[in-house]
């Protein structure tokens, strides 16, 4: 066994057991990314194979890919080969993105992210934004993911460059210091007695599929879930919606929202999928080829000063597109109806 040790740059895989004790430059990191990161050479399913199988240990208890490092933990990392160069070279490498920057200071890095991007790697997905942005800045001591974004969300996230920014902001978000909104088109009739407000507090409840997907669905028995729904415009058979995610729970917003029996235009997990692909055609009016739900803005407090800061980001081309269309059709400017699902 390999004696305790701090963290470096070299690759702790081994033939041996490894222990590593965390200090403040991977304190709030998730496990998954700090062992993709200090045993370099390991093929990335096999990383996730260790976590499954509970080779790793952290404060000698197991723990899941999601767990994010404390000061002080105590990693235990089992013996694992190194990829051969044949195998390294066989990996397509991270390639260093430039997503468009919101905001950056010592503190805090807002981007906005487009649709189709996940947020980090994992199964089924070769790298994600942190994996790019670390990518494009090796000297950054610090990098992690405030919140997520699912792959098919575009819109504002947020990345902490100091541990102590990262802390603060978690602690905003448990406490719901932290205001954010998103954009959604959705299909179906908001029914008028709802007023321009509807509140949704069912309970959500993640489940996997046979094929192994992960999902979302409405449960008595789930975790308490809370979204505000505001009508900002309608058309027939389609209204955009701003959401106030009140909880930050799994596909909340996705869910909630085909609970109203208003899927999401686009979403290929809670959709309409009929509709979906009937929007996808080409010259279709109005056409959509993406899921129409967006952050668009989010407030907080600055983690290190406390200053108010509202950050946002404005509707992507292609959602902008959607919303002409609709009104094109609303005032009779084209013939063609919007397609049935």
């Amino acid at each position: 066994m390999k004696e305790l040790g701090k963290i470096s740059q070299k690759s702790v895989a081994s033939d041996q057991v490894s222990m590593i004790e965390i200090d403040d430059s991977a304190a709030g990191q998730r496990i998954d990314n700090f062992l993709l990161r200090v045993c370099k050479g390991v093929p990335k399913s096999h990383i996730y194979r260790i976590l499954r199988s509970g080779e790793v240990r952290v404060n000698k208890g197991r723990i899941d890919a999601q767990y994010r490092l404390e000061l002080g933990d105590l990693v235990r990392v089992p013996p694992i080969r190194v990829a051969q160069p044949s195998e390294t070279a066989a990996q397509a490498p991270v390639p260093t993105a430039h997503f468009k920057i919101i905001f950056e200071d010592e503190h805090l890095l807002v981007i906005d992210k487009p649709a189709g991007v996940a947020v980090h790697g994992g199964s089924g997905v070769a790298f994600g934004v942190i994996e790019q942005m670390r990518e494009a800045r090796p000297q950054a001591k610090f990098l992690e993911l405030v919140h997520r974004l699912d792959r098919e969300t575009s819109g504002i996230l947020m990345l902490a460059k100091k541990r102590s920014a990262l802390v603060n902001l978690h602690e905003q978000i448990r406490e719901n210091k932290m205001d954010k909104r998103y954009f959604a088109c959705v299909h179906g009739d908001w029914a008028s007695d709802w007023g321009r407000r509807r509140a949704v507090k069912e309970p959500l409840h993640k489940y996997l599929t046979a094929d192994g997907e992960r999902r979302v669905r409405v449960q008595p028995d789930g975790l308490a879930s809370h979204t505000v729904f505001n009508l900002i415009d309608r058309w027939p058979e389609y209204a955009l919606l701003e959401a106030e995610l009140k909880t930050g729970r799994t596909h909340q917003i996705r869910v909630h929202l085909q609970h109203l029996e208003l899927p999401i235009v686009g979403d290929a997990k809670y959709g309409d999928f009929a509709l979906n692909k009937a929007l996808a055609r080409a010259n279709a009016k109005p056409g959509l080829k993406r899921m129409f739900l967006h952050a668009y803005r989010l407030k907080l407090t600055h983690p290190a000063t406390g200053a108010p800061l509202q950050f946002e980001a404005p509707l992507p081309a292609e959602c902008r597109s959607f919303i002409a269309q609709l009104n094109e059709l609303r005032n009779g400017s084209h013939p063609e109806t919007a397609p049935h699902g």
